[in-house]
């Protein structure tokens, strides 16, 4: 039987929730305000499309 025991421990979790009634969060885990991508990341991509524009900048002024 350890449904029961499951759906015990679940609305033991939640039953606060009650006396919070229109106040419930969605979640009750703990929010990370992460960003999906690294700030090293971001800069190597920042970098590699400026700098191949800067290299295609110089490349079409020496062709012209």
């Amino acid at each position: 039987m350890p449904s029961k025991q499951r759906m015990r421990l679940a609305n033991e979790k939640h039953s606060k929730n009650i006396q919070n009634k229109g106040n419930v969060p969605k979640t009750l885990k703990a929010a990370e305000d992460k960003l999906p991508v690294g700030p090293w990341l971001l800069g190597l991509f920042i970098f590699i499309v400026c700098g191949s524009a800067v290299f295609q900048i110089i490349q079409s002024i020496r062709m012209s």
